[in-house]
């Protein structure tokens, strides 16, 4: 039988257990390349890896070993500059990659599967694919975390209406309900770096599913590539991806806390509110109404949110039904994972510098946190700094708060008679906890709004941060 020339399709790889060729509508339903190509960089640094250690035990000569090396890297400037000729024949990245070092370099390409599958080869790819994804994104949230600061300290002492149920219910700082978010961003953190921990691990060297009969040094290609270490089981190593969900599952609470945020700057931007302006770049017009002022942006971060949510339920329904070791249906795990992390670069990058442009309106938020009767709580805690059981004081502050708001005055607007009407042990120093200024700053501890804290809290922070 002829020798055929090597990489002319997928077919090449397998032809000789097969009567007929791939049909044309098999090829495209089951082909990845023009999705997965994205892993090319890290398919070569993988590879490049396999080869060393293949060297390093004698299974690869030193002369096969250079000229592995020599044409990936003119691969790689190839596919840097956008030159590479990706083809749906040869299926997937691993292939079009392969078949391309044939050409370049002849057996010696040929010899690179030695000791490996395609199985090993793309949980090692996503993996590594995976961790750079993580370490941007841990830079990325550090940056979303600084403009958090930065809003905390220059409002510690700017007075909004904090809420329950969307009613106004305590006075707090601006920068203390922006702190709000910078916990929410570090736990983010927190679980990316944890989740990192579990993706650094190495499944080549499982080779389909039992491992190879080859000298490989597992350890040496872990080394080699940053990982922490290898995959113990080589049944498990091709078919987990678990790594994969727990990413999807960290970006879709990253997702949800910054739908939070873009609820709250949706609303404080509407003539209602008027807390808050974005600046212009963050926001579109509208094609009739010529007034309009859109917050686009936030809009669609709470949008992708559910495409984020979606990707994780992909994700995990997947994996429910497969037996081990590798199937077919993990091809499926790239598209909804690739989607996740681009959602997360991008909407990271934007979040930090849409809170750059963030405008606050004082006087709006001040004058809201008048309305309400916001600092209600607090006469009830100087009543009962005063002796009264809470429970009482609790009901004398709500028929105050009746009176109040059928006079159509807030509670810091009543006279010291009237007020001494509901109970006798109310003096005059009551003023002092009736102000916003004085609510703010009675809750002068770890976690609370007082100014002094915020500020205490920011400076821990940037230390924290570095």
């Amino acid at each position: 039988m002829q020798e055929k020339k090597a990489g002319l399709n997928n077919a090449e790889f397998w032809s000789g257990r097969f009567t007929e060729p791939v049909a044309e509508i098999v090829k495209r339903y089951t082909a990845s390349v023009f999705f997965d190509n994205r892993l090319a960089e890290v398919d070569i640094r993988g590879s490049l890896a396999h080869a060393k250690m293949l060297a390093a035990v004698g299974v690869l000569s030193a002369d096969d070993l250079a000229a592995i090396e020599r044409g990936m890297e003119e691969i790689l400037q190839e596919i840097r500059a956008g030159r590479f000729e990706w083809l749906l024949d040869l299926e997937d990245v691993h292939l079009n990659i392969e078949r391309r070092l044939t050409e370049k370099v002849g057996d010696a390409g040929k010899r690179l599967h030695t000791g490996r599958s395609r199985n090993d080869q793309v949980a090692t790819d996503v993996r590594l694919y995976v961790r750079d994804a993580i370490d941007h994104n841990l830079q990325q949230l550090k940056d979303v975390q600084k403009a958090f600061l930065a809003l905390a300290e220059a409002h510690a002492d700017t007075v909004m209406p904090g809420f329950t149920h969307l009613q106004v219910a305590q006075p707090v700082s601006f920068g203390h309900h922006m702190l709000a978010y910078f916990e929410m961003m570090k736990r983010d953190a927190e679980r990316f770096a944890d989740c990192r921990k579990r993706v650094n691990r190495l499944p080549l060297g499982a080779a389909a599913l039992a491992g190879t009969t080859y000298p490989i040094d597992r350890e040496m290609v872990a080394r080699e590539l940053g990982f922490d270490g290898v995959c113990e089981n080589s049944l498990d190593a091709v078919s987990d991806r678990d790594f994969a969900i727990e990413y999807c599952a960290a970006a879709s609470l990253l997702m949800t806390h910054l739908s939070r945020l873009s609820e709250e700057l949706i609303l404080w931007m509407t003539p209602r509110f008027g807390f808050i302006k974005l600046s212009d770049r963050f926001c579109t017009g509208s094609s009739i109404m010529p007034q309009k002022k859109n917050p686009d942006v936030p809009e669609l971060i709470r949008g992708k949110t559910g495409r984020s949510n979606g990707n994780l339920i992909s994700l995990l329904t997947l994996m429910k039904g497969q037996p081990l070791a590798y199937n077919k249906d993990n091809q499926e795990d790239k598209e909804p994972l690739f989607d996740s992390i681009d959602t997360v670069r991008d909407t990271l990058a934007i979040v930090a510098d849409m809170l750059t442009g963030i405008t606050v309106n004082a006087d709006a938020m001040r004058a809201a946190a008048s309305q309400g009767f916001a600092t209600a709580t607090d006469l009830a805690d100087y009543l009962v700094k005063k002796g009264v059981a809470f429970r009482d004081a609790h009901e004398i502050v709500a028929l105050a708060v009746r009176h109040a708001e059928q006079q159509g005055c807030d509670l810091n607007d009543l006279s010291l008679d009237v007020l001494k009407g509901f109970s006798a042990v109310i003096a005059a120093d009551v003023y002092n906890v009736l102000t916003l200024e004085g609510s703010l700053a009675s809750r002068n501890h770890i976690g609370g709004t007082a100014p002094e804290q915020v500020r205490a809290t920011v400076a821990r922070a940037r230390k924290a941060l570095g």
